[in-house]
């Protein structure tokens, strides 16, 4: 009887530690790959990046409805060529963004001002984005590596608007818990 309180009594004391730490802002997204919705002819027009006092966010703003995504951590390629993209990480990782709508227009002229390999929004001073470098469009789909300070949970989603445009949101932590 002895025996089975001490076990007893360890076991409630080791479950106090597992919930003593919680999520940081309420945030539970994790890390994990994430993708959604269905090829879309929307091109996309417009990336830009803002904070929040919980995380850090990407902008990708289409001319139409786009809900098309994919994203995940780990090496990114240039679309067409598979050449390996290297963006800024100051020694964290890398976000792959796999955008399912094109940055050309019906008569495949570019719709956005940078070239594969270019830096594609600022992200100079902010707390977890290092640097948002374009992978290039082809067929349908447009491709973007992420560089963050380290693998922090992310979330992504789709807003309807401003007016007939869509925007993909790319939402990253600051940090994994409080």
């Amino acid at each position: 009887m002895v025996a089975l309180t001490v076990v007893l009594g360890g076991l409630v004391a080791g479950t106090g530690g597992a919930t003593a730490s919680t999520p940081y802002c309420g945030i539970t997204w994790g890390s994990t790959a994430k993708a959604g919705g269905t090829l879309s002819a929307a091109p996309l027009m417009q990336v830009r990046t803002g904070r929040h006092d919980c995380w850090d966010r990407v902008v990708f703003e289409f001319a139409g409805p786009a809900k098309g995504f994919s994203v995940a951590y780990g090496q990114t390629w240039t679309e067409g060529q598979g050449l390996a993209l290297s963006p800024y990480t100051a020694g964290g990782a890398l976000l792959r963004v796999s955008l399912k709508a094109p940055a050309y227009d019906a008569n495949h002229v570019a719709t956005v001002p940078y070239r594969t390999g270019e830096h594609a929004a600022n992200a100079l001073g902010y707390r977890t984005l290092r640097d948002v470098v374009f992978g290039g469009s082809f067929e349908g789909y447009t491709t973007f590596a992420v560089g963050v300070r380290a693998q922090l949970p992310y979330r992504v989603f789709v807003l309807s608007g401003p007016g007939t445009h869509s925007r993909i949101v790319l939402d990253v932590a600051h940090q994994w818990q409080q």
